[in-house]
């Protein structure tokens, strides 16, 4: 069978029968039924569907967070380097599918149909379309109420898929693993059987529901809660029913409010409201508060409690992420490292990583402190900062900046080698003294003064006798 122009093989080793599916295979469409949100529901016809637990606004808010969340974080194709450091680079096989995955959808399009199956049923089924090279250039997340997973004796997975138009199934077909990126939520029963937080979550939803349901009503009769007729005497059974049907097809609903006129002494009585009646919000706001711990979902962050006092942006951020999304993210990551084939590339090592500043965004004020400490530690190149400010380069700004002062650890590395111990160096030695002079030394000395003495004088008499010889002429 030739599948998105490859050729898909078929199972011919294992008949239908050896095929062993991992559930049953009447299922429906793409929401299922919860025939029992607790135990006897189903014999006093209370059943809940998939579209009547979404339509809970905790739930319906706890799908919509995470899967926007994660499907506007941008996925980038990334390339280890000689460094171990891994950049972001682009390839014609692999970086075109994770920009448009299908014809039909966009990134974020394609993100939030895979988070949104994987919380709903529990499983994520992403078929594969592959050109004349083998290289995987097309994605389509299949409705998974159509998709049976079978187990072959060999231990070989196979997924039984319904036609599908969209995904250009035009019958149903039986592919192997190989052509299927299956993504499960917490496993428990079966390896390749997911259980969504949807299950968890449907007791309170349910509670939630019904307690909306009966505020619906109650509103709808002016907020007045019933009330008791009561007569002076006993009345017959039959009277009590006609006055009681009488009551409430005058009296109730959009015929509130209308004056009644009672005789031989009837007397109506307005009941009211109980403690627990009262504490409708709160037991609102419980149900609300489960929802979320279901899904993981910090309460305030879906308007089902109060927002924390403390305005810190950045550490909110990272504890959703690191607590709720963090584990979707790298499922998706490595699976989709898997199904493209960026494993067995040679001679590369690629594989695909979210851009988390999508989601970790800081106010202006706190990310240009960030960056700025980050120049300052000599950690990033200013270049890089202005970078992630969405700024131009300058001119030498592509090396990290450090202080004259500050040395490398290579050179206080040597400096301790020269000294481990940290003592102070010894004392140079002394330079010894020059010789004191002897006594002949002196007396030479000495004579050498007078004969220097004598010369001055004989030249300053000379000088004084040329004076006087001029003055007698």
């Amino acid at each position: 069978m030739r599948l998105f122009g490859f050729e898909i093989a078929r199972i011919k080793q294992y008949s239908g029968d050896l095929l062993t599916p991992i559930y049953g295979a009447n299922r429906g469409g793409w929401f299922p039924i919860i025939n029992e949100p607790f135990t006897g529901a189903w014999q006093r016809n209370i059943a809940l569907t998939g579209e009547s637990l979404l339509a809970y606004h905790a739930i319906y808010a706890c799908i919509d967070r995470i899967a926007s969340d994660i499907a506007k974080c941008r996925i980038r194709l990334v390339e280890q380097d000689a460094n171990m450091i891994w950049n972001e680079v682009t390839s014609s096989a692999f970086s075109p599918v994770l920009r448009k995955p299908n014809s039909y959808q966009t990134r974020i399009q394609f993100f939030e149909s895979w988070i949104c199956s994987k919380l709903i049923q529990g499983n994520t089924y992403v078929l594969k379309g592959r050109d004349n090279r083998n290289i995987v250039t097309e994605l389509y997340v299949l409705d998974p109420r159509s998709v049976y997973p079978y187990v072959a004796p060999n231990g070989d997975v196979y997924y039984k898929l319904g036609a599908d138009n969209l995904s250009e199934l035009v019958e149903e077909s039986t592919v192997p693993a190989t052509e299927i990126i299956h993504d499960m939520t917490s496993i428990r029963h079966h390896p390749l059987c997911g259980i969504p937080p949807l299950m968890a979550a449907t007791l309170p939803a349910t509670q939630g529901l019904r307690i909306q349901t009966n505020s619906t009503s109650f509103f709808q009769n002016r907020a007045q809660p019933g009330g008791v007729l009561t007569a002076p005497g006993e009345i017959k059974e039959t009277t009590a029913k006609r006055i009681k049907e009488y009551w409430s097809t005058q009296f109730q609903g959009d015929r509130q409010g209308k004056i009644a006129v009672l005789g031989d002494g009837l007397k109506f009585e307005p009941l009211t409201f109980t403690a627990v009646d009262s504490q409708l919000i709160e037991q609102l706001g419980l149900s609300a508060k489960m929802v979320c711990s279901a899904f993981g979902v910090p309460a305030h962050m879906v308007g089902a409690a109060d927002p924390p006092s403390y305005n810190n942006i950045e550490a909110l951020n990272q504890q959703y992420y690191s607590q709720t999304l963090q584990r979707y993210f790298e499922a998706i990551e490595l699976l989709l490292d898997e199904g493209l084939g960026l494993t067995e590339v040679p001679d590369k090592t690629y594989g695909t990583e979210f851009d988390l500043d999508d989601l970790l965004r800081m106010d202006t004020s706190t990310l240009i402190k960030a960056e700025g400490e980050a120049v300052k530690a000599s950690i990033k190149a200013p270049n890089e900062s202005r970078a992630r400010l969405n700024l131009k380069p300058v001119p030498g700004g592509d090396m990290p900046l450090s202080q004259q002062q500050n040395y490398s650890l290579e050179a206080l590395a040597k400096r301790d080698e020269q000294n481990p111990l940290g003592q102070p160096p010894p004392p140079a030695p002394a330079t010894p003294a020059p010789d004191a002079p002897g006594e002949e030394d002196v007396a030479a000395t000495a004579q050498l003064a007078t004969w220097q003495l004598r010369q001055e004088l004989d030249r300053l008499r000379g000088l004084n006798g040329s004076s006087e010889h001029r003055s007698r002429q």
